[in-house]
């Protein structure tokens, strides 16, 4: 099962390492891995069985599951692998120094992070955000250049949307 996780994402990020991260790039994941696609499907249930068997999303805090499940290295394209797991929630604060790639993964019908459906939400470097899953619960994997990540809250400040 890990095996073929990660085979799944070397997938992309072997296409995607050193693309600008930006609206073009959002476009082609969303074209080629987006939703629709067979890759996205496999994706999805991957994640589900991870976090059911444990090895993802081990770590909870006020409500939010989550871990990193990779770190950047040269299998992986230099980009980290992490995984959440939210439910109708705020997550904490943070910024992305060189960027953040997400993709969506609803497990409820019509759950959105940050405003967006199933697919791929493409973060430029120097942008930040509170990472927001409203409508249900999701899996939001986010792929992180160099795993670089700054978070301006801790995680224990989560706060569910009401």
């Amino acid at each position: 099962m890990r095996e073929h996780f990660d085979t799944l994402i070397q997938t992309v990020t072997r296409q995607i390492a050193g693309r600008p991260l930006d609206d073009a790039l959002q476009a082609w994941l969303n074209a080629g891995y987006g939703a629709h696609s067979v890759w996205f499907r496999e994706i999805s249930e991957a994640c589900i069985q991870a976090v059911e068997d444990g090895w993802m999303c081990q770590h909870e805090a006020a409500g939010l599951r989550y871990g990193r499940v990779t770190k950047p290295s040269d299998a992986s394209n230099g980009f980290s692998v992490d995984v959440v797991s939210m439910q109708d929630m705020r997550g904490p604060h943070h910024r992305h120094p060189n960027g953040e790639i997400d993709l969506i993964m609803p497990l409820t019908e019509g759950a959105q992070f940050d405003g967006s459906n199933a697919g791929w939400k493409v973060y430029g470097p120097q942008s930040a955000h509170y990472p927001t899953v409203t409508n249900g619960a999701a899996h939001v994997l986010y792929l992180l250049p160099q795993g670089k990540i700054e978070f301006t809250t801790q995680h224990s400040t989560c706060s569910n949307k009401q």
